[in-house]
């Protein structure tokens, strides 16, 4: 299927979003020999090229907006696989006046004309990172598998959604081999978004009501990320399958933010307060979608990911929230 060398498979293989958090880690990831056993030549494109970049070279490409009508032969020349990371993501403050549409513009149909091109360029496998919330917000009395029925329920996870049906059927109708990984929050060295406003909120040793919570959320540190994203590029079960990820433990928010205090090498400072109360003064104050983050539980079941693919997480909770804290103290 691959082209093989001396070593192990050689692979060229295109990144969308190079410039993200996801995005930035895995072209690390793929260039560093010690983590697999594989060689990657990496493909990176980016909507404006990053300014230590003057022009277009042999694999660092500006391919503008992401929509319809985004041009990328010249990107996919050769390319072997896509990983395709690059979406218009869930925004707390909508400003766009049909927020379905503004999704649907990058997340669905430029995806498609994407994997259109790639199957036009020769390419072999399209990996897709989704989103959890395409199974749904949250979960209550079990936890979401990769082969339940999807229930998105705003409109980036609808236009997820529907980019995930379109890949798939044009993976039937061209061959081309289409694999699907639903991640939830995604931490690690230079996150950036609500995980880093947690680091700096239990940084700053402020009392917090959050003792005795008892829900469960599933996490995924970037470094089982991107062990996920390589096996599905390579594995030849992976292909025509959605995935889920997680590091095979889940947190309660309380035991979340001591698993931060620690790293931090703090007191994490919770302390009790009803349930009751809280989500009243959430209410109160707008803040409906927070308490629903804190509070809420979201567990993912990764099992079917050992049993099809032989994958486990590597690396643990513990580890991956000490690698993220330690990188954020790095910068001060």
């Amino acid at each position: 299927m691959w082209r093989v060398d001396r070593d192990g498979i050689l692979l060229k293989v295109l990144i969308t979003g190079s410039n993200g958090f996801i995005g930035q880690y895995l072209a690390t990831y793929f260039n560093k020999k010690e983590f697999h056993e594989n060689d990657y030549f990496v493909i990176n494109t980016y909507r404006h090229l990053p300014a230590h970049l003057t022009s277009n070279n042999s694999n660092h490409f500006s391919v503008g907006n992401i929509d319809s009508k985004t041009q990328w032969q010249v990107a996919l020349a050769g390319v072997d696989a896509v990983v395709h990371l690059a979406a218009r993501v869930h925004v707390m403050k909508e400003t766009h006046a049909d927020p379905l549409e503004a999704f649907r513009a990058v997340n669905t149909q430029g995806t498609l004309n994407l994997a259109r091109q790639a199957v036009a360029a020769g390419v072999k496998r399209f990996v897709y990172l989704s989103s959890i919330k395409v199974n749904g917000e949250q979960t209550l009395d079990k936890p979401f598998y990769a082969d339940d029925k999807p229930a998105p329920q705003d409109p980036y996870a609808v236009s997820k959604f529907e980019a995930e049906q379109q890949l798939l059927a044009l993976g039937k109708e061209t061959g081309l081999e289409v694999v699907i990984i639903r991640p939830p929050l995604v931490y690690g060295p230079g996150v950036k978004g609500n995980f880093s406003r947690l680091i700096k909120l239990v940084n700053k040793s402020i009392p917090l009501p959050l003792a005795g919570i008892n829900n469960s959320r599933s996490l995924v540190s970037i470094q089982n990320l991107c062990f996920l994203i390589e096996t599905c590029l390579v594995h030849p079960k992976a292909a025509g399958e959605v995935f889920l990820v997680s590091d095979g433990q889940d947190l309660s928010t309380s035991e979340l933010f001591k698993q931060i205090a620690m790293a931090l090498g703090k007191s994490s400072r919770l302390f009790y307060l009803p349930q009751g109360w809280l989500r009243f003064m959430t209410h109160i104050l707008g803040r409906s979608a927070e308490y629903e983050r804190l509070f809420g539980s979201l567990q993912v079941d990764i099992s079917k990911n050992e049993q099809l693919l032989g994958w486990q997480p590597e690396v643990s909770v513990e580890t991956g929230i000490r690698h993220a804290v330690e990188d954020m103290e790095k910068l001060k």
